[in-house]
């Protein structure tokens, strides 16, 4: 790569990320021209073309795939260098950003980070909430150290990262006093024709919940369907329909809502990822979230 250099690589690697040039020069805050000639650059220095036009879109030649494959370990390395010299000034916090998935509950989020704040030294915690694929980009970045998700990542799925299990629990279902005293008794077929509220449709809870509901002949009547837990469980709170929660934190909805559990099931179950770049976690503040999860929060289940 004589005449070449760190930064070309890396945006070439951005733009095959990206799918674009356009794209890649917004992540990076460039011009697309800019971006353009550092591309030209790189492949007049490797010898071959690494991109050729396909209508009005950039695919990768041959040779671009084999670089990409080497740039992805190349950057991976790169992160897993950082973080073992944790390069930051003495005194300044040690940083970790998280993206959470917008359908993990707040207080499921807050108990699995809550423990990379009790590290020896000072944690600064930076959280960004969005869908899988936005936060898959900032991964793949290297704008985060870990995703927080309720699925694992899949095959299909190009960017090279690893699941890390944290555990699973059941759910319990909850509903305001009155809602309550009525349908806690002969749970869970007390639900059959009771005013429910649901995760939005594709959700993988709510498929979940469907099959279930299905295997027992049971037909709530359904008076909502949120893509916000927290909206959900304030709908709850009100008295509007029965609701459910993971089981981990029953204490904390029966609480934080003035509500009662009126039945739980493990039939339907809640399972939580650490999605990384890294396939043995180094970050202390992911080491501290993963380990917490398996031998204290999920250890029961």
């Amino acid at each position: 790569m004589r005449g070449s250099s760190y930064n070309h690589l890396y945006y070439f690697w951005t733009v095959a990320r990206e799918g674009g040039v356009a794209r890649a020069a917004e992540a990076l805050h460039l011009t697309p021209q800019t971006i353009s000639s550092q591309l030209k650059i790189l492949e007049d220095s490797l010898g071959v073309a690494l991109f050729e036009r396909s209508g009005r879109k950039l695919v990768l030649t041959d040779a671009g795939r084999l670089a990409l494959s080497f740039a992805d370990e190349i950057f991976r390395l790169g992160t897993e260098m950082s973080e073992a010299l944790k390069g930051r000034p003495s005194g300044r916090p040690l940083q970790l950003s998280v993206g959470v998935l917008d359908v993990v509950p707040k207080l499921v989020a807050y108990r699995l980070l809550e423990p990379a704040l009790h590290l020896d030294e000072p944690v600064r915690i930076l959280c960004r909430e969005g869908k899988l694929e936005s936060l898959l980009a900032d991964l793949a970045l290297h704008k985060l150290d870990m995703v927080l998700a309720d699925t694992p990542l899949g095959g299909a799925v190009s960017l090279r990262a690893f699941n890390h299990p944290l555990g699973e629990c059941g759910l319990t279902f909850f509903a305001a006093q009155p809602l309550a005293a009525r349908y806690r008794p002969g749970f869970p077929h007390s639900l059959h024709e009771a005013p429910i509220l649901l995760p939005a449709e594709g959700s993988a809870l709510r498929g979940a919940l469907m099959h279930w509901l299905d295997r027992l002949g049971l037909r709530p009547r359904i008076v909502g369907e949120f893509e916000d837990q927290a909206l959900m469980q304030a709908f709850g709170q009100s008295g509007v329909g029965v609701f459910m929660a993971p089981s981990v934190i029953e204490a904390e909805i029966a609480k934080q809502h003035g509500v009662e559990a009126i039945g739980a099931t493990t039939d339907v179950r809640e399972r939580y990822y650490v999605i990384s770049t890294e396939r043995r976690l180094r970050h202390p503040g992911v080491v501290a979230v993963s380990q917490a999860a398996r031998s204290e929060l999920f250890a029961a289940t």
